[in-house]
This record gives C-alpha cells, sequence and structure tokens, in this order.
C-alpha cells in the first residue's frame, strides 16, 4: 500500500529518492519521508506529514547529501498521519533507519517487551516496533545487520516490505519481503529498490523480484546476494521489464485518469493483439491451450477479486455460464479466504487483480491451491505476485495505471474475461458458430466504438455541472448492465466524495425507490437489450416520484429521450459486450463531477492503488 525506494551507487541519491516517491505516491500520500547517510557518514532522515511535494519544501536547506538512501510514502494504517508516524523510522540509537509497507499483526506484544527493556517509543506505529527489535537484536547479540534482521523478521507475525540502513556500514542497504512486493533494479555500479518497477524504468531494465521470505543484501561495489532467513543463498533471476518511461507520464491531460480513459481504445487493441486472429474469426489465449484438460474439465468456477476487479468478476460471470453453461460465483477475496468455503481439485479459480499484489486475493489463491483448485490469474502488472503464485493466466496488457480509480484495467480486464469465455466456448462446443463469430467481429470493432464514446466527452463535461450539488445517486442496470451500475457508482464515490449506490433496477422497487426525490439524480444504462422494456418501466416509476434521469441509451433511441431528463447516446453493440461500451461514459461523468468540486482526481483522500495489507 505504501510506496518503498532505494538508491545505493554513484550518483546523488536525493534527487533519485524523490522522484521515485512521486512515481509511487499512487501507493500512498499521507505522508513522506527519506533517509540518507551523508558524505560526511552522518545518517539523516527528514519526514513530513502531506505530500511529496511538502517533503520536498522541508529539506529546503537541510543536508541532502550522499550516495545512499531510502525513501517512503505512506498510506496509513497503525498511527493517523503526522510526521512522528512517518517512515523512515529510527532506532533509538539513531543508527538506523527503516522503512515499511505491509502491516506487523504481533507489533503489540513486541512492543511491550522491548519497553520492559527500556526502549521508548516515539510514534504509535508498527514499523517503529520493527526497527528497535532489530537493532535489539543487534545489540544483544552482538552480530551483523543482516543477522539481526533475519532474528527480527523471525519474530514477526504479518506482511512486509522493509528497507534500512545502518550508520555504521554506510555502503548498504538490506531489504526484505513477505506478502509486500518489492523489486530490486541492477544498473552499473548502482542499485535501486522500490515497491514496483516504475521508479526503476528511468535507470535500467534489470530487475529482480523478491520473492517472500526473501532478503536482499545490497553492497556497493558487489554482486547483489538474496539470503532467506535461514541465511541460505539463492541465485536472482534477472527479469527485463518492458515497461516504457512515456507510460508513466501524463502526456499532455491534466490528470492520468482522464489519460487513461481515453487510452483505452489502443488499450483494448493491445489486450486482443495476437489473440483475435487476422481474419477476426478466432480467439486463441495460450493458457487455455497449454492448460485445455484441467479447464475444460472444470466442474465450477469460482471468480475471486476486489473493488473494479470484482465488478469485472460479475461480468465474467454472465460471459462464461452464457457462452460455456458452467456454473460460476464470484466471491469477494477478503471475504473467501475467512469464511472456510468449499474448494473442490475439479474447481477452477480465477483471480482478477491490476496490481498483481492485492493482499486479499493473493492469499484467496494460497487458499485454493492448497486445496487442489487449479488457479487462473488476470492480471495488469507483468512479474507481480499472483501470475507467479498461479498456475496460469493471462495479462491484460493495458500499460501501467497511475490514476487510483481504475479504469482501462476495468476494461482489459472484461475484455480478457470474455476471449476466455469464447475460447472455453468453442473448445467445449457450447456456443453456436454463427454467435461466437458475430462476437469475435464485434469485440474487434469495440476500439472504434471506444472512440466515439469518447468523443462525448465535452458534453459530459457540461453535464456534470448540473451535478456538483448532489449528495446522493442511485446507479440502475439490469443484466451486463448491472455490474457496469455498480462500478458507475464506485467510481463516483471514489474521486467525488457523493455518496452513489448500483442497484439493479428491478430491486429499486424493494427500498432504494424511498429515497426517490426531485434532489435525487438517478444514472440508468439503458442500452437496447432483452430487458429494455423492463428497464424503460423503472424509469417511469423514478419519473412518477420526480426524481431526475440520466439515461445512456442506444443511439437512435426515441422513447427514453422523452422522459429522461437527459439522454447520451452510445454506439450500438453485442449485448454481452454492452459494458465495454457503457462503462466509458460513467467514467467520464465521475471525472468530470469530482473535477467540477476541485476534488484530486489521481490520489482521492484515503485511498491508495494497490492494497497489499488487509
Amino acid at each position: 500500500m505504501c510506496g518503498i525506494v532505494g538508491y545505493i551507487g554513484k550518483r546523488k541519491a536525493y534527487p533519485i529518492l524523490i522522484k521515485g516517491l512521486k512515481r509511487l505516491e499512487y501507493r500512498g500520500y499521507d505522508s513522506a519521508g527519506v533517509a540518507l547517510i551523508s558524505d560526511d557518514q552522518q545518517l539523516n532522515v527528514y519526514k513530513t506529514k502531506g505530500k511529496v511535494s511538502e517533503l520536498e519544501n522541508f529539506v529546503t536547506q537541510k543536508d541532502i547529501s550522499g550516495t545512499i538512501g531510502i525513501a517512503h510514502t505512506r498510506w496509513a494504517t497503525h498511527g493517523e498521519p503526522c510526521s512522528a508516524n512517518a517512515h523512515p523510522h529510527y532506532s533509538s540509537s539513531e543508527k538506523l533507519a527503516l522503512i515499511h509497507n505491509g502491516i506487523i499483526e504481533n507489533y503489540a506484544v513486541l512492543k511491550e517487551k522491548l519497553q520492559a527493556k527500556g526502549y521508548i517509543f516515539k510514534s504509535s506505529t508498527d514499523t517503529e516496533v520493527l526497527v528497535q527489535l532489530i537493532e535489539y537484536m543487534k545489540v544483544t547479540n552482538q552480530v551483523s545487520l543482516l543477522a539481526a534482521v533475519q532474528l527480527a523478521l523471525g519474530e514477526v507475525i504479518g506482511a512486509y516490505a522493509i528497507a534500512i540502513l545502518d550508520k555504521e556500514h554506510p555502503n548498504e542497504i538490506i531489504a526484505a519481503r513477505k506478502s509486500s512486493p518489492l523489486v530490486v533494479g541492477i544498473g552499473e555500479d548502482e542499485f535501486f529498490l522500490a515497491s514496483d518497477a516504475t521508479p526503476i524504468v528511468e535507470y535500467t531494465d534489470r530487475v529482480v523480484y523478491l520473492e517472500d521470505g526473501e532478503i536482499a543484501v545490497i553492497n556497493r561495489g558487489e554482486e547483489l546476494k538474496v539470503v532467506d532467513l535461514n541465511n541460505v543463498e539463492t541465485t536472482p533471476e534477472v527479469k527485463k521489464v518492458e515497461l516504457k518511461l512515456g507510460q508513466l507520464e501524463k502526456g499532455g491531460y491534466p490528470h492520468f485518469m482522464l489519460k487513461e480513459i481515453f487510452e483505452q481504445p489502443d488499450c483494448i487493441h493491445d489486450c486482443m493483439r495476437g489473440r483475435i486472429n487476422v481474419d477476426v474469426d478466432n480467439v486463441v489465449l495460450s493458457a487455455v491451450i497449454d492448460n485445455k484438460e484441467r479447464l475444460l474439465n472444470a466442474k465450477r468456477f469460482i471468480i475471486v477479486a476486489c473493488g473494479t476487479s470484482w465488478h469485472a468478476g460479475l461480468i465474467g460471470k454472465q460471459l462464461i455460464e452464457s457462452f460455456c453453461r458452467i456454473p460460476v460465483e464470484v466471491e469477494y477475496a477478503s471475504e473467501f479466504r475467512y469464511r472456510d468455503p468449499v474448494i473442490n481439485e475439479e474447481d477452477v479459480v480465477i483471480a482478477i487483480s491490476q496490481s498483481g499484489e492485492t493482499a486479499d486475493t493473493l492469499a484467496a489463491v494460497e487458499l485454493a491451491k492448497s486445496r487442489g483448485a487449479f488457479i487462473y490469474g488476470i492480471c495488469n502488472a507483468i512479474g507481480s505476485s499472483i501470475p507467479r503464485a498461479t498456475h496460469t493466466g493471462s495479462y491484460i496488457h493495458v500499460g501501467p495505471e497511475i490514476g487510483v480509480a481504475s479504469t482501462k484495467a476495468f476494461t482489459g480486464q472484461v475484455t480478457v474475461l470474455a476471449m476466455l469465455a469464447l475460447t472455453l466456448a468453442k473448445a467445449k462446443g457450447t456456443i453456436d458458430e454463427s454467435y461466437y463469430l458475430s462476437v469475435v467481429r464485434e469485440l474487434n470493432h469495440i476500439p472504434e466504438k471506444m472512440k466515439e464514446v469518447l468523443k462525448l466527452n465535452d458534453k459530459l463535461a457540461e453535464l456534470s455541472k448540473t451535478f456538483t450539488y448532489a449528495h446522493n445517486f442511485i446507479y440502475l442496470g439490469r443484466g451486463y448492465s448491472y455490474p457496469v451500475a455498480l462500478e458507475g457508482a464506485l467510481k463516483l464515490k471514489e474521486i467525488s466524495y457523493i455518496h452513489a449506490e448500483g442497484y439493479p433496477a428491478a430491486e429499486m422497487k424493494h427500498g432504494p425507490i424511498a429515497l426517490i426525490d426531485a434532489e435525487m439524480p438517478v444514472v440508468v444504462i439503458a442500452t437496447q437489450n432483452g430487458l429494455y422494456e423492463k428497464v424503460l418501466s423503472n424509469i417511469q416509476e423514478i419519473k412518477a416520484r420526480k426524481g431526475r434521469v440520466i439515461a445512456f441509451v442506444t443511439k437512435g433511441d426515441t422513447v427514453i429521450s422523452k422522459i429522461a431528463d437527459c439522454c447520451i447516446e452510445l454506439p450500438e453493440t453485442i449485448e454481452c459486450l454492452n459494458p465495454l461500451i457503457t462503462t466509458v461514459p460513467l467514467q467520464l461523468l465521475a471525472y468530470h463531477i469530482a473535477v467540477c468540486k476541485g476534488m484530486d482526481v489521481d490520489q482521492p483522500r484515503n485511498l491508495a492503488k494497490s492494497v497489499t495489507v488487509e
């Protein structure tokens, strides 16, 4: 959840660390800090509440010299956002400084033991407990920093990615991970450290993804050394990162979110490239070819995901059940992992996560694997934990998503789920050939139709001004449009802080209709499909109670346009692919309402992009 950066080499560390924090600020931004071993061998820690820009202001006129350092941008878990709780944390002697992403679950017990030995704490964080514990182990046992880290982590219960500096060893960084991501970049006589590859790609494309339980010993002028808690050395696997620096810039857009919304046509094209053949009559997923027997013999699919990915899973359920005639369950990963679910060896579990690091989803994967299920991952971040933990899967290939509110990852996930359903259905013989061809060909046209929708941007920007007053919204949809309603409501909540709820349109009568009045905007996804007449009736019920209806309809609609307060016409498509079209204007509507309200669209309060803690 938090962002970690580190550097050791010949360059000045501070500029690299600050730039890295800005690249990682989507992971957390309520406080930030940096630790540097200066040119005169002092261990300087500077930290402050607020964003990275506040840290930059804070260090003005301070000693930021040195060619080794670590830095952190925080999403608060233990302790409120303030300077005292910001990372890095000193040890009592101020000889050690540590940064940490994760949660130490037994920190209270460890803290009591340390306090009994005379240790005094200056923060309310679990992280300070860890750095004090490491120093205690180092001093008491008269061992090296590496050995002290190994001993301390042996006492720890929870998740962590850490990096630590020792004033007495100014040419070394020790880093370790368990259930939180950590990447080491390898340059020419220099090393980089980060929570993901985004701060590293500017300097090198060679990285090592640390595995759970591994500790990186990074020394100036030496090869990278990786050991485990028992000091058994492993050979690190160096991988090449394909990420391009231009993907991490706004490219002239005012916000990453708007850029990523507009990238969707190209992203969906990239997602399908090499998977839909040139004749546009067949979909091929290598993961299905390589694991055909296991997938085709599945008695049940279970989709586990969180947030936006869970909404994509709801669409995937309808696609797989409709095309493949296999029962599908969709579970919140956070609930699935704790309710002792019934999992069989004939089950296939589909884990969906943009970052590939979502803690609850990763834990659900490990649980399902332990019960013998076959695991299929759908992720965006190449080399992340979930793809490494699953048996097979598909990347969505939409490029880095920096805006905290997910946009292109959602449509990429839905696209992959559609291709997976089509591939399985054809192999099983459960889909009519002519219908199969029509869906494949229409899927190929989706990027162009998305471009048509994006031309509505100015109209939606103007419309959004009307609704900045609202305190509540209701989103309604049926069939494939119900998960879209949920996703549209989530986008509005995330970035504008307006309370919004998504419902199946028919369920409105079972409670939510009590909320309808002249002050209640109701967004209805009412495109042409088999339930159009039903949705029309729901709109009439809303209007009878003076509700304000914003309807998203199929181009040429002449019925709903007469009764809705506002109609947005969208290109026609096959019903099962409607979510790829209808989601885009809801993203734009949420974006423009938030902008009109003056909100920080890319970094909404209390949120972070990658939820790597429970």
